[in-house]
């Protein structure tokens, strides 16, 4: 990592603790999005779960169009500064990547993940491909809460005081309700000056497919087991409750594929069983 570069603060265990044994829920992700940051664990996981539920490639795929489409939508309403929480591991269509098409040399992005590998690669990435002084890597987790969003304005750079895109895409979904992740986002969206943009998804299953919910209990069961990571289906009245009091623009919150599509080629918008929106905070 170069000195000075702006990114975060070195930490000599993190490719240390890369484990190998186990699926990553961000490796799988890249490896179905046809990404080179995977191993054989994460592709011999992701051909089984893709037999059980072949329609877990196109939310995968779906979500990533999402993201690249929100994040043109905050540039052109006028956002410059971007939080990335759970950004996962580099891959086609980055944060900073879509921005600086849209607004080239505007833009600050912050990427954060409590993954060492994701964390170690997307180091890389921009040092190859970024700028120092606007775009940043932060090794953090999600319920650090307060500690966290301190470290994307000390660390991150980037200014309290104008609007933010908050993008939590493919992530509340890992997380049980026990561990009350409403909590942690209820202090984010808090942070946030008025004209701010949270962009949510989450899976959610068309709750008249008895096949999809059978396969995603299969699914889920695989994530707990084998990769440790429980995998939570929610309705789209709580997923709604995560924005808060934040309004969703048009169309509101909706299967991804429904979500400003640029494209009449578009698949059945119920089959990728991920939802998700844009919400503004008020002024």
């Amino acid at each position: 990592m170069r000195r000075g570069s702006g990114y975060a603060r070195p930490m000599p265990d993190e490719r240390a603790s890369i484990d190998t044994e186990r699926p990553s829920a961000g490796r799988i992700y890249d490896y179905v999005l046809g990404g080179r940051h995977n191993y054989a664990v994460d592709r011999e996981f992701a051909e089984q779960q893709l037999i059980e539920a072949p329609q877990m490639r196109v939310g995968m795929v779906t979500n990533r169009e999402f993201l690249r489409r929100a994040v043109r939508f905050a540039v052109e309403s006028g956002i410059r500064q971007f939080v990335d929480i759970g950004s996962g591991l580099p891959t086609q269509g980055n944060v900073h990547e879509v921005a600086d098409e849209v607004a080239p040399g505007e833009c600050r992005v912050v990427y954060i993940d409590n993954e060492p590998i994701a964390h170690a690669h997307a180091q890389v990435l921009l040092e190859d491909t970024a700028d120092p002084e606007r775009h940043h890597a932060l090794f953090g987790d999600y319920f650090d809460g307060e500690e966290l969003w301190q470290r994307v304005v000390t660390e991150g750079g980037i200014d309290p005081d104008e609007p933010v895109c908050l993008l939590i895409v493919a992530l509340l979904h890992f997380m049980p309700d026990d561990r009350h992740p409403e909590r942690p986002l209820a202090h984010y969206r808090a942070q946030l000056p008025p004209g701010s943009l949270l962009a949510l998804t989450h899976i959610s299953l068309n709750p008249a497919d008895d096949e999809v919910h059978d396969a995603f209990r299969t699914v889920a069961g695989q994530y707990t087991n084998r990769a440790t990571l429980p995998l939570t289906q929610r309705s789209r009245d709580e997923i709604a409750a995560f924005a808060g009091d934040l309004e969703f623009v048009e169309p509101g919150l909706v299967w991804l594929p429904e979500w400003r599509p640029e494209s009449t080629d578009t698949i059945d918008a119920a089959e990728a069983n991920v939802i998700g929106g844009v919400a503004r905070k008020p002024a």
